[in-house]
């Protein structure tokens, strides 16, 4: 192949921009034209043949303009292009551009090019399709082999030399781009506004946010003003009609008051409608009792009634009064009854016990077991095995009771009512009082009632005396109401201070 220090245009006296067709032309036209032939005439038309031969093939052609000598490969340096980037990048990205098999390549610009016009160049170079290729500097010609091996070897050798210069074009490309984009002042304007825009956004959404948060927290200061407010209004009409409420009840307290004292009143008048005192102790029991139980309207009733009427027909009044009461008190306590006797009912068959034990609880047994429960407190080891234990060992009617049954009629005990509790205890006094013997009652002439003024008894405390303190003591815990009149009541000849100082002396002085 014809060297490539030598340059075929000049050789035609044609541009080297020509098309395929041109050079046929300046050739005819160097043939018959009569201009002198350079230098040695049979080497002139030699040259002027391969010239033809090389640069009207289009294949021969690209691969002799792509080592085309007078190209300059050259790329600027970034500190080259520091002061006039335009200056100096934009003939180099147009000398390039001949390169490319796409047409319309795009300028570099100016500084007034925009952001969709650089970003399409800067797109279009890093993409950049170039036609140069190097076939043209190949070493051994494959025409040249004397086999099929060797062609192929050569072949080979040939593609690799061609590869590693298309590599070294491409470097060349991107390093030329890489340059460019990195010191072009645009690029770093549109970063700059970038950065400005997203700084703009964001301060615009920290403001947005902030408003936001401004307004749920005012709404919400509001609506906690609002529940203040409402809040303040409903504690000052709950305040209001709590006095209102108080108010009526104080009213109505003296009013209730007033009608019980003029009911005593009136009754003591008359005497309480009898001339025998112990009748009279009696009535003003009952009295009493209707002063505690009436109503305002049934206490207002009565007054009138005694009011409107002769001594007989308000003593009628007030024992019909008195009648309906008791009446009341009776089915009270015959409810009562009936719920405990439900209640024992419904723990005897909740109770999981077997045999007798579960099912069949004397009166004397349930005696015994309170008996047991008080002697045995909390604390003591294995206390249910030993209070059942006890009561097998006292029990006359010789049921034996495990651990479980004494716990579940324990528990079934507890849930009774204040009423049934007193029931109980009352049966188990009145079994006391059988079993010492009958208590020396009162002449019935006189009244049995004592009085908070009465003068203590200096006498002797008598053994029947001291137990019946003691069972008193037992029936009647703490926290029963009206506990010591109800003591003094089971201990006939003392009064309430007589138990008391009793009680002091001989019990609290023991600890």
């Amino acid at each position: 192949m014809f060297s490539y220090h030598y340059y075929y245009f000049p050789f035609l006296f044609c541009p080297i921009k020509l098309s395929l067709s041109q050079p046929m032309t300046f050739t005819f036209f160097l043939i018959l034209s009569p201009m002198p032939l350079v230098g040695n005439e049979r080497t002139a038309v030699w040259c002027l043949a391969a010239s033809y031969e090389i640069l009207s093939d289009p294949v021969k052609r690209r691969a002799f303009n792509s080592i085309d000598p007078t190209f300059d490969n050259s790329v600027p340096s970034k500190s080259e292009a520091k002061e006039n980037f335009f200056e100096v990048f934009s003939p180099v990205f147009e000398r390039n551009a001949r390169w490319s098999n796409k047409k319309n390549v795009p300028k570099l610009g100016d500084m007034n090019s925009s952001f969709e016009e650089v970003d399409a160049f800067y797109s279009f170079w890093y993409n950049f399709d170039s036609w140069r290729e190097f076939s043209y500097l190949d070493e051994e010609e494959k025409e040249k082999a004397e086999c099929r091996d060797e062609r192929r070897w050569i072949e080979k050798q040939n593609r690799a030399a061609r590869a590693l210069r298309k590599k070294e074009e491409m470097n060349r490309i991107r390093t030329l781009v890489d340059n460019a984009y990195s010191c072009d002042p645009r690029i770093k304007k549109f970063k700059e506004e970038e950065k400005a825009k997203k700084e703009a956004e964001k301060k615009a959404k920290v403001e947005a946010k902030r408003k936001e948060q401004e307004a749920k927290e005012k709404q919400r200061q509001a609506e906690l003003e609002a529940a203040r407010l409402a809040k303040e209004k409903e504690e000052e009409e709950v305040r209001q009609q709590a006095l209102v409420a108080k108010k009526e009840k104080e009213i109505q307290k003296k009013a209730i008051k007033k009608e019980r004292q003029k009911l005593r009143t009136t009754c003591k008048n008359w005497n309480y409608f009898s001339d025998n005192e112990a009748d009279c102790v009696k009535m003003m029991e009952e009295v009493e009792k209707l002063c505690d139980r009436l109503e305002l309207a049934s206490l207002q009733c009565l007054n009138e009634a005694l009011t409107s009427t002769t001594r007989e027909g308000g003593k009628a009044a007030v024992v019909k009064q008195i009648e309906e009461i008791n009446e009341q008190i009776r089915r009270e306590k015959e409810e009562a009854e009936a719920r405990m006797r439900q209640a024992t009912k419904s723990s005897e068959k909740s109770s999981t016990g077997g045999g007798g034990g579960s099912k069949n609880w004397p009166e004397d047994d349930l005696q015994l077991l309170i008996k047991a429960v008080n002697l045995f407190p909390a604390g003591t080891n294995s206390r249910w095995e030993v209070i059942a234990n006890y009561m097998n060992l006292h029990s006359a009617t010789g049921i034996k009771r495990t651990a479980k049954d004494v716990i579940n009629k324990a528990k079934s005990l507890q849930k009774l009512d204040p009423h049934q509790k007193d029931d109980i205890n009352k049966k188990a006094f009145d079994k006391f009082k059988k079993e010492h013997g009958v208590v020396p009652q009162m002449d019935s002439a006189a009244p049995s009632e004592r009085f908070e003024g009465s003068p203590l008894d200096s006498s002797p405390w008598t053994t029947e005396e001291q137990k019946l303190l003691e069972q008193a003591l037992k029936t009647y815990p703490v926290n029963t109401p009206e506990r010591w009149e109800k003591i003094a009541a089971a201990v006939p000849g003392r009064s309430k201070k007589d138990c008391m100082k009793r009680y002091k002396v001989r019990y609290l002085t023991s600890f």
